[in-house]
């Protein structure tokens, strides 16, 4: 749909400007109407292909408009005005954009989440689908509520995980800084002496040249071959459905990150699912939702299976326990919540266990990463420098004797 600024005024005269979506100048003066505005000007916007100026909405924009959707709601202020001071609000220009076609669309007589769902890019289906719930049963601040715990309990996460990446991306640019310095200057000045000195060198100091040689005259083949190899490799997991499943396999099945990649994934999954089930979602629907959300098609194929064995009939936590993927503390848990009626503060609990869990092992694993690299960093240093100086040291021992 086009968009288009416009100036306009309102009732009282005052003058107002603002950017709004409309399918031509007619539809512009309709919403702009229902607006309380009488059009003056309007300008067409370009519609820019830059990369740095791609339609892009963070996860606390999200959770901004989450907190202040729930306060506003529940100060009793209607949602046209609601959405409308959270455009004016937001320093998203993008989000402004968005948040002014919603209030466009839900002044037309559109429910709220189905102005939501218009724009898939910004809010997910398990985003509308609670939002869709929380309108039909009159608990929409809740709804938003508990969103905005989740969105928010996830952007933490997200910035536990960027600080746990943090130090080894550091480390890894020195490293190869270092190294690079290194083989590029420094050890072709030492081969050349080391060679004029007429003795044999050892493997390790043969094996070293050779492999500065080809740092120096193949340098692009070394950058370039592990670029193309990710991007292939990307490609064919995007595009490949087996491998993207094996990739997703090979994921929860490594060392140290595999157990804590399968916590979050199993957080991830007992928060959502007690968020729909509490909002009054049907089961097998928030499961079917919750197969989108996972991030892992090893995990979506096993709540596949639950679907299905619910569908036919079995228990869920017995349907939990045959998929053969989730943890005994999931199966437990589901078990409980069934046999009390509380299942959605079973998930919660679930979901809290594992969120402390994750805690506790990044704080771990990062301690791991720091003398790790660290031992790994003085290792190839001192590699280059005894392959460099022990023959040097070795020919100014028989010059000695």
């Amino acid at each position: 749909m086009p968009s288009f600024n416009y100036k306009a005024i309102d009732q009282l005269g005052r003058p107002a400007m603002g950017q709004i979506d409309a399918l031509n100048e007619v539809d512009l003066e309709i919403r702009l109407e229902r607006m309380g505005l009488d059009l003056i000007t309007y300008r067409a916007v370009a519609k820019s292909t830059s990369l740095l100026n791609s339609s892009k909405v963070s996860n606390q924009d999200l959770v901004m408009f989450c907190f202040q959707i729930e306060q506003l709601s529940s100060a009793g202020v209607p949602l046209l005005e609601c959405l409308t001071d959270l455009r004016e609000s937001s320093n998203n220009p993008y989000f402004q954009k968005v948040l002014g076609a919603i209030g466009a669309e839900v002044e037309g007589g559109k429910m709220l989440s189905q102005a939501l769902a218009e724009h898939p890019n910004v809010f997910t289906e398990v985003f509308v689908s609670l939002v869709s719930a929380g309108e039909q049963t009159g608990q929409l601040p809740v709804v938003f509520n508990n969103l905005f715990n989740t969105l928010r309990w996830q952007d933490e996460l997200m910035s536990q995980t960027k600080k746990l990446l943090a130090y080894p991306a550091f480390v890894a640019v020195v490293v190869f800084g270092a190294v690079a310095f290194l083989m590029s200057y420094l050890v072709p000045q030492m081969a050349s002496f080391l060679k004029n000195m007429g003795q044999e060198l050892p493997m390790n100091t043969k094996f070293l040249i050779a492999l500065s040689d080809a740092f120096v005259h193949y340098w692009w083949l070394m950058i370039g071959l592990p670029v193309l190899v990710v991007v292939v490799l990307a490609s064919i997991i995007r595009t490949n459905p087996i491998a993207r499943y094996r990739f997703d396999m090979i994921k929860l099945q490594l060392p140290y990150t595999g157990p804590i990649l399968n916590k979050i994934i199993m957080a991830r999954f007992a928060r959502y699912f007690a968020l729909m089930y509490q909002t009054g979602i049907p089961i097998l629907d928030a499961i079917k939702i919750c197969e989108k959300i996972v991030g892992n098609r090893v995990v979506a194929d096993a709540l596949s299976r639950v679907h299905a064995q619910i569908s036919s009939g079995e228990s869920m936590s017995e349907s939990f326990r045959n998929a053969g993927l989730f943890p005994q503390l999931v199966v437990r848990m589901i078990k409980v919540g069934e046999n009390t009626g509380a299942l959605d503060k079973s998930l919660l609990n679930i979901s809290y266990f594992y969120d402390r869990d994750v805690n506790d092992s990044m704080d771990k694993l990062l301690k791991m990463i720091e003398p790790a690299l660290t031992v790994f960093l003085g290792l190839i240093l001192g590699f280059i420098m005894y392959s460099v100086l022990g023959p040097v040291y070795d020919s100014f021992s028989k010059l000695k004797i």
